[in-house]
């Protein structure tokens, strides 16, 4: 090992480490280049480090003499660690990231389905027509903020509520089981099963949605046919579905609140607004924030719901005059309804750098308000 090579911090660190394992082995320990004793205990270790360094007396363990190749042992400790990960690596390889780079390339060319050799380099174009309102793209990244910023909120305050009412009611209700069951069945449920269940439901002549209305003597709505009804009736249809999961995220947090200081408060004579808001959102604050993310990349990929309820004969989504159009349906009329593949990867790009912006900021904003037992 050459001299010198562990003068350093991270270095003299290392060479601590080398002599523990000597020490812990039952191997003979180097003798120290002093005229003290050869011997080395745990206690006086890091006090010899730079002098045991220094004159090349220690070697690390594992690694052959001089330091030129690594050692049996070494190639037996990787390969133990590696291979049991290698075939979770393989499909995340083939299936995520390879697929991932492939988007990323495909955005810089017309992309033939041919392969690279049949595909004309485009260059910057793609990106640069993103921002020309011929494109649809801008018009669908107002769709994308309206949606998401109903959804989020709505959905985060509906999950609250009925954590709450689930957590309150254990004492009161028999099988109560069941209700947390239903509460989270439509998130396992097939979006395109859900959505027309809800189809039915907005039917404008038969649904159920319309009975309501005329029993309290409101006017019918043509629900799904409407630029203005179109997309709230796809967000009812999205928060019952994502609902459930957020609701069990929210009971895991409230099962977490010491139930002395509910008590406590309680006898104090603090009332359960003040509890709730001195007490219970600090403590589901961590939860409230995964929440929110959690929603907000689950609503701007929202896809299937739209598509089911709103696609049209044409096949192309986006509802009445594109009333529904969000970035996600906009990619899918593109790459696969226009079969412009190389600009539907750059709106995938696009859309991707936005959620992981929007993602950064809410956990950069969120953090300085989160409260972490």
């Amino acid at each position: 090992m050459p001299r010198g090579r562990f003068r350093e911090p991270r270095g003299q660190a290392l060479v601590a480490l080398c002599l523990l394992r000597h020490y812990v082995a039952g191997q003979a320990v180097p003798d120290l280049p002093t005229s003290g004793s050869p011997v080395v205990s745990p206690g006086n270790v890091l006090a010899n480090v730079g002098e045991l360094a220094a004159t090349n007396a220690l070697e690390p363990v594992g690694v052959a003499p001089g330091g030129r190749t690594p050692s049996r042992s070494w190639w037996r400790e990787t390969a133990s660690g590696v291979v049991p990960v290698l075939p979770a690596l393989v499909v995340l390889g083939t299936f995520v990231y390879g697929p991932a780079v492939l988007v990323v390339a495909m955005s810089f060319f017309h992309w033939n389905l041919a392969g690279f050799s049949q595909s004309q380099f485009a260059g910057l174009s793609h990106y640069r027509a993103l921002l020309n309102p011929v494109s649809g793209f801008v018009p669908s990244l107002g769709v994308t903020a309206y949606y998401v910023g109903v959804m989020v909120p709505a959905t985060v305050v509906m999950a609250l509520l009925l954590a709450m009412l689930l957590r309150d009611s254990t004492k009161r209700v028999r099988g109560l089981s069941f209700f947390r069951a239903v509460v989270f069945l439509p998130y396992v449920t097939p979006s395109i099963a859900t959505a027309v269940i809800w189809v039915f439901i907005f039917d404008p002549q038969f649904g159920l949605a319309n009975a309501a209305l005329r029993l309290v003597h409101l006017p019918a709505v043509g629900w799904l046919s409407s630029t203005h009804w179109a997309l709230p009736a796809v967000m009812i249809d999205s928060m019952w579905k994502q609902v459930g999961f957020s609701v069990v995220l929210f009971l895991a947090g409230l099962s977490r609140i010491p139930t002395e200081l509910m008590e406590a408060a309680r006898l104090d004579g603090v009332g359960p607004t003040a509890i709730f808001r001195r007490i219970v959102l600090p403590y589901l604050s961590p939860v409230t924030l995964a929440v929110v993310m959690l929603t907000t990349i689950a609503s701007m990929q929202t896809f299937g719901s739209i598509y089911a309820m709103t696609g049209g004969q044409g096949g192309g989504g986006g509802g009445p005059i594109g009333s529904t159009t969000t970035t996600a349906v906009y990619l899918y009329k593109v790459a696969f309804v226009d079969f412009h593949y190389g600009f539907g990867a750059t709106v995938a790009v696009a859309l991707f750098v936005l959620i992981l912006g929007l993602i950064l900021v809410q956990r950069r904003v969120g953090e300085r308000r989160t409260f972490y037992r």
